[in-house]
């Protein structure tokens, strides 16, 4: 039996194995998956159970989509370009890093009603997710990408990787077309940003990278506002569709099942 897993820390808030599993079931894959709370220093150990087929691919979530790349033989380009690696696997006996998030990120945005081409970006955070966003909203012809984060350093090193993209202070918010929260802030339903978004008008887009709990404080308070929602769920199933093709050369389907399988 094939084993896969996610590493992250924290992880509880993991519904990877729950989707994994149920695709292995729908697609008769022998295989299990599970999640795993990780130390940085445990990764090196992690990562060489794939060289020596003890596990047979792994998924990497926060905080470790940049600190697991130095264990790693090759990176895809996507992954190069963004420093950022959220899939593993091992190829031609050689430790692969892949970036699925881009792919999911820019998918859900063409599911929702929402043009996003010309648009003014704000994202709040500057974690490992971060560069993938960004990569993306190039790849979709955004006007302006604007970042905020808590430690200005974090948002400095990102300026390095995409020179284009502008940076304000924590707390300060202009009018913007599309709010993304990449913090993790949210994930315990007592997170709150303490920020003031009355200066956003109507009719925008606030989306959150976090999928459960399904409403964060961040989207309730933009949709007090006036604001259309969305929260993480559809990137992190494209993304994971996306990793379990390349561990498995099968596309599973996504249909109304697995979104009432994941929100059970």
């Amino acid at each position: 039996m094939k084993k896969y897993f996610v590493i992250g820390n924290p992880i509880d808030h993991s519904l990877s194995p729950k989707l994994h599993n149920y695709w292995f079931k729908e697609n008769n894959v022998n295989a299990v998956y599970d999640k795993k709370k990780a130390e940085e220093k445990d990764l090196q150990s992690i990562i060489s159970k794939i060289k020596e087929k003890k596990i047979n691919g792994i998924n990497v979530t926060v905080p470790f989509k940049k600190t697991v790349i130095p264990y790693l033989d090759e990176l895809s380009v996507e992954a190069k370009r963004t420093e950022s690696v959220n899939t593993i696997y091992l190829h031609k006996e050689k430790t692969v890093g892949h970036n699925t998030d881009i792919e999911g990120f820019e998918r859900s945005i063409k599911d929702i009603n929402f043009d996003i081409k010309d648009k003014r970006i704000l994202i709040l955070g500057a974690g490992g997710v971060v560069p993938s966003l960004i990569f993306a909203l190039e790849k979709m012809k955004v006007s302006r990408i604007t970042l905020s984060n808590r430690t200005k350093e974090k948002a400095e090193d990102l300026k390095k990787l995409f020179r284009d993209i502008s940076m304000i202070n924590w707390g300060q918010i202009e009018d913007f077309d599309m709010i993304i929260n990449a913090t993790s802030l949210g994930l315990s339903e007592e997170d709150k940003i303490d920020l003031d978004f009355s200066q956003i008008k109507k009719g925008k887009l606030f989306y959150d990278i976090i999928y459960n709990p399904p409403e964060t404080n961040f989207l309730k308070k933009g949709k007090d506002l006036g604001n259309k929602t969305e929260n993480g769920l559809k990137m992190f199933i494209y993304q994971a569709q996306a990793s379990f093709e390349i561990w498995h050369g099968i596309r599973p389907k996504i249909d109304n099942d697995v979104i009432k399988l994941l929100y059970k």
